[in-house]
């Protein structure tokens, strides 16, 4: 994600109970999504719980095998808003910048498979 770095924080990252936490934010303004691998088939699938402060959920990230070699990246959240109300009434506000950051993300991530580099 853009401006997100993520570190390991117990275990190896690549297995089922790793913690990871990623810093989203520019500087020192920000927050940590900390999270735990609940399931790891890899090159196939990661689920994650997201069990921060701001960021609660569960999220999955799957490469999908299509016709021809090619594959598709599905990544899919079904999260928590924080704050509650002013949190879900923020949402119209907040969705089109989330998904801007998303999508321009996701490209990137894509040239970097297309080129077959493998992020670090």
């Amino acid at each position: 994600m853009l401006g997100t770095r993520v570190e390991v924080r117990v275990g190896d990252g690549a297995s089922v109970g790793s913690e990871l936490a990623a810093w989203t934010g520019a500087g020192p303004a920000g927050f940590w999504d900390t999270m735990i691998i609940t399931r790891w088939d890899p090159p196939y699938r990661v689920d994650v719980t997201h069990t921060g402060s701001v960021v609660k959920g569960t999220g999955i990230m799957e490469v999908v095998a299509l016709p021809g070699g090619r594959s598709r990246f599905v990544w899919s959240e079904e999260l928590d808003l924080p704050l509650g109300a002013l949190g879900r009434a923020g949402w119209p506000l907040a969705r089109p910048a989330f998904l801007l950051g998303v999508r321009r993300s996701l490209e990137a991530f894509g040239r970097l498979v297309e080129q077959g580099v493998l992020p670090s």
